[in-house]
């Protein structure tokens, strides 16, 4: 991948926090980019299991759509892909490269990466990238389950050993307007059964639902 403006590229992989300890720099950060990455992502996934899932109903290709989006799955790639060393971040940043605020970074630059491909070189270069990078990782989520609905198959099982139905519960927020994370916990009656992260609502309901299906043992 050899790109014709590499400004372009050098600004998919600069952090906010970069910018604003290096302010004379003259760089611009990545997140426009990575707002227009996460459309083209989700359209060249949802265009792929449109026509390979002939037999498959829209809830079966969303669950998968959101497992091949998700912020684990876009980490993981820019993990294979080495993007961690070339990350532009703040001192503060550079020192948290474990946790979960870094899996989050290294999703948002991948997608901030497709973002910069699709404006350096078109949507159809940004497709055989996300092709060849993303796609094939959807063999191994279909394998192991990681696509089944996590919110339906826990409320199935409260329902069937306890007769009541799951309430979810924003409890934390944090990010800008378009990069928001979400923290999400999951109830039934005063108990508290998991918590999940995640860009949305919806993503951090469906890791609250996974962490209560592991804590009882039914994943």
């Amino acid at each position: 991948m050899t790109f014709k403006n590499k400004a372009l590229l050098k600004q998919a992989f600069t952090h906010r926090s970069y910018i604003n300890e290096n302010k004379a720099a003259g760089l611009e950060h990545n997140e426009r980019m990575e707002f227009l990455g996460d459309a083209v992502l989700e359209l060249v996934i949802t265009d792929h299991l449109f026509n390979i899932m002939k037999e498959s109903s829209e809830g079966e290709m969303t669950s998968l759509r959101s497992a091949l989006v998700n912020a684990d799955t876009c980490a993981q790639v820019s993990q294979a892909l080495g993007v961690n060393d070339f990350l532009l971040l703040s001192k503060g940043e550079q020192k948290d490269n474990t946790g979960r605020a870094r899996l989050y970074i290294l999703a948002n630059t991948l997608e901030a990466l497709i973002g910069a491909l699709y404006l350096d070189q078109g949507y159809e270069a940004a497709k055989d990238f996300i092709m060849k990078h993303i796609t094939p990782i959807l063999e191994t989520i279909v394998r192991d389950g990681k696509w089944i609905d996590a919110k339906s198959l826990f409320q199935e099982k409260m329902q069937e050993f306890a007769g009541q139905t799951p309430a979810y519960k924003t409890i934390r927020e944090s990010g800008p307007d378009h990069d928001k994370h979400f923290t999400v916990v999951v109830s039934v009656g005063s108990k508290v059964y998991g918590e999940g992260e995640g860009k949305s609502k919806q993503d951090a309901e469906q890791e609250a639902a996974k962490n209560a299906l592991k804590a009882q043992g039914w994943n």
